[in-house]
């Protein structure tokens, strides 16, 4: 058995896209396409966006911060109108859902490995026991894309990236975990994504149409 563990993200992958949540929140509110993810990418890890993965915020205290600098970019938001947006959309996939379980029933483990926030959406609570491991990275203090968020969720589940398949909907999170020897799968359509999973683990996934 080449791959003896998988990997997944949770929105936008086991869930409802929080991009797609962001982006409708954009047009709302008459923004440009990809203005607020411009202002994430430039704060950088000192942003409240990052800061706030990382377990440094809470959301309160992360709502006044993220507005400000938002602001100071030209970009007016409301930092808890688009989280209100990014939980409603957080819904579970039930055909990911049941192929992480018969990804488990065929004697692999499987993790999801998540950029989120203390209490945040999806209610991680409701989803862990589809999982053999759960890392967030507002407990760990790091976050995707740093490859020790990668190499940690491996070494909690007894295996080497190269043994570990990883799925996300983020390009640069696949490419760290792609760096580290994983084969990674980006999820655009769910039903692709696991048609992808299908042939690598070489197990069936889905229902028969």
């Amino acid at each position: 058995m080449r791959y003896r563990a998988v990997i997944f993200d949770i929105g936008g992958v086991v869930v409802g896209s929080p991009l797609h949540a962001i982006a409708d929140y954009e047009r709302a509110s008459g923004l440009p396409e990809g203005a607020i993810n411009r202002v994430i990418v430039e704060r950088g890890a000192a942003g409240a966006w990052s800061r706030l993965e990382c377990g440094a915020l809470t959301l309160e205290e992360f709502y006044p911060i993220f507005d400000a600098e938002c602001g100071a970019a030209g970009c007016p938001v409301s930092g808890r109108a688009m989280v209100a947006a990014m939980g409603a959309a957080a819904v579970p996939r039930p055909a990911m859902l049941a192929a992480i379980g018969r990804i488990r029933a065929s004697g692999r483990r499987v993790a999801a490995l998540t950029n989120n926030w203390r209490a945040g959406e999806p209610d991680l609570g409701a989803l862990a026991p589809h999982f053999d491991l759960v890392v967030e990275s507002a407990i760990e203090g790091i976050r995707k894309p740093d490859p020790r968020i990668y190499r940690l969720a491996c070494e909690r589940l007894d295996v080497g990236p190269e043994h570990a398949v990883f799925l996300d909907d983020i390009g640069a999170n696949l490419k760290a975990a792609r760096a580290l020897g994983m084969a990674t799968i980006k999820v655009v359509e769910p039903d692709d994504a696991l048609a992808d999973l299908e042939s690598l683990l070489a197990l069936p996934l889905r229902d028969e149409p």
